[in-house]
């Protein structure tokens, strides 16, 4: 289940957003102002980012260029009601995926959303090598120093999660969301004890991370 952030101030149309893509099966949250944006883009996991550009506060294009010059590469389709091509134009420059230019009928959105949402999924990773580990997620394998390792379908999908954010601090609810999935219970406990295994595999000095780093309060991060 992909899971979609909107943005959106007028609650009426957050509302009709959230049901319409609700029912075509996505797992949607919404906030209404930009700083409250800014922050949930960050503490969880999200496939999409639907992003109004007149919000209370910071607006969209600052919302969208902040994510961007963190590193983020969560897809964006900016939601506007201005015609304007330079405001367009814009929005693309800055990193948006996309745009939509209110009003918009909802076969639409869910189009444009559907198409965003292939592209990227397209671009997944499919391999990465980092020091000296080479892992193949098509193929399900992993390889240190030439040499095959055993590693879990668990430990691969976490793995993957890091790699899609190198070098950003991932926090414990966002791994349980990649590997488990949101709808799971799982401990903090149950989450530290799966990156020490994944250490073990990929780490030169375990006890010493060079790769997956902790990052005290926050979560982990992958330097690779």
């Amino acid at each position: 289940m992909s899971r979609i952030l909107i943005v959106e101030d007028e609650p009426d149309l957050a509302f009709g957003l959230a049901d319409d893509l609700r029912v075509e099966g996505y797992d949607v949250e919404v906030a209404s102002t930009g700083e409250n944006a800014a922050r949930r883009a960050r503490e969880d996991r999200w496939d999409l980012i639907l992003l109004d550009i007149m919000l209370p506060g910071k607006d969209g294009l600052e919302v969208c260029r902040e994510l961007r010059r963190e590193g983020m590469r969560t897809p964006i389709i900016m939601v506007t009601a201005k015609t304007q091509e330079a405001e367009r134009v814009l929005g693309l420059e800055i990193g948006a995926d996309d745009y939509i230019t209110k009003p918009f009928s909802p076969r639409e959105l869910r189009a444009r959303v559907k198409a965003v949402l292939r592209r990227t999924e397209t671009e997944a990773p499919k391999s990465c090598r980092f020091g000296d580990v080479e892992v193949d997620f098509s193929r399900g394998e992993l390889r240190r120093a030439g040499k095959p390792v055993a590693v879990t379908a668990l430990e691969l999908k976490l793995l993957e999660a890091f790699v899609e954010a190198r070098g950003r601090v991932l926090s414990r609810r966002r791994l349980l969301d990649a590997a488990w999935g949101a709808d799971t219970f799982v401990t903090d406990r149950v989450i530290d004890f799966h990156i020490v295994r994944l250490r073990r595999k990929i780490e030169p000095e375990p006890k010493k991370p060079r790769h997956l780093v902790s990052v005290r309060g926050l979560g982990y991060r992958f330097d690779g």
